[in-house]
């Protein structure tokens, strides 16, 4: 396959996931987590069963791939008091209380697992620092 036509692929399962996935989750951290929830923790590759029922393997694992880090590169260009009230929308939408969400969070520093493996260290250590930040605020 051409590049051009792996490029318009890639394009269309973009298109595809956002319309029918990403659109219905409200805020920024819960695509996030989202996203991240498709990546398998062993191997580091997504798994989403409607894409592949209709997509080759690696252009689905290219599309997820470039769809976490454009969602995790918008959160941190989002202004912290924005990424507060889109943290605490997410956060309230899981299950549980989310005074306990916090804490695990905290204690168990859980949003690690939701950065894109291949983001440059110092854009994960500004996340990380951040997510402590807000859950430190939150849970006061």
């Amino acid at each position: 396959m051409s590049i051009h036509a792996q490029l318009e692929q890639n394009r269309h399962i973009i298109h595809d996931f956002a319309v029918t996935t990403l659109s219905a989750i409200p805020n920024d951290f819960g695509r996030l987590t989202y996203i991240a929830s498709l990546r398998d923790l062993s191997s580091g590759r997504y798994e989403h069963a409607g894409l592949a029922c209709l997509y080759p393997a690696e252009a689905i694992q290219q599309a997820l791939k470039q769809c976490h880090e454009e969602v995790f590169q918008r959160i941190l260009e989002t202004p912290l008091a924005l990424q507060e009230a889109d943290l605490v929308s997410c956060l309230e939408a899981m299950d549980g209380e989310v005074k306990e969400t916090i804490s695990h969070w905290r204690q168990m520093e859980a949003y690690r697992i939701l950065m894109p493996e291949d983001s440059p260290e110092y854009l994960k250590e500004l996340f990380c620092s951040n997510l402590r930040a807000l859950l430190e605020i939150l849970q006061t």
